[in-house]
């Protein structure tokens, strides 16, 4: 039995989208297949409103200009990217602010499945990684950030998050290099 566990996060149509490097969910697969490999839970984290969005409080600036019915079940746009699709019995946890725990019930998740280290990728370094490194640190979870696993719309955000702000409560490492620690 393992205490890790891998956080996809947000990598979905519409935030994939917006990442310019073709060769980024390619990446992301590869530490999914070695997750899976090493018998470590893979768990999905979307991004996830109620239809009407009735959970996006008109003071967010972020959420609450999103277009009608974007990031709902009936929008295509917020499913997972088909290269990094769950596998039967993974859970997808549906968070409704940036931060992964936001909303959500992967504390839950993790707590029931005495996990302790979280393993993070996703969009955007800026956003759902920084949160999430953030409020996984204050909840006593060991951390590690895959640098090429994680895509910003701001390259230069990106490499201080990763450089400067991340390595004070995360370990930072690159996909090949984590899947060769698996081994």
């Amino acid at each position: 039995m393992t205490d890790s566990a891998l956080l996809v996060m947000d990598v979905q149509h519409a935030t994939v989208a917006r990442v310019p490097d073709p060769d980024y969910v390619p990446r992301v697969a590869r530490a999914i297949a070695a997750a899976r490999d090493a018998g470590i839970p893979v768990l999905h984290v979307v991004i996830g409103f109620r239809a009407g969005h009735p959970d996006i409080h008109p003071a967010n600036s972020l959420f609450a200009a999103l277009p009608t019915g974007a990031f709902t079940a009936d929008d295509a746009n917020a499913a997972i990217h088909p290269d990094v699709v769950p596998l039967p019995g993974e859970s997808v946890v549906t968070k409704k602010r940036v931060s992964a725990f936001a909303g959500s019930d992967l504390e839950l998740l993790l707590r029931s499945g005495r996990i302790e280290h979280l393993v993070l990728a996703g969009i955007a370094t800026s956003g759902v990684v920084l949160s999430t490194v953030r409020q996984a640190a204050d909840l006593d979870y060991r951390l590690t950030v895959l640098s090429d696993g994680c895509a910003d719309a701001d390259p230069e955000v990106h490499r201080v998050l990763l450089d400067k702000v991340f390595p004070r409560q995360a370990e930072i490492s690159t996909i090949d290099d984590w899947a060769k620690s698996l081994a």
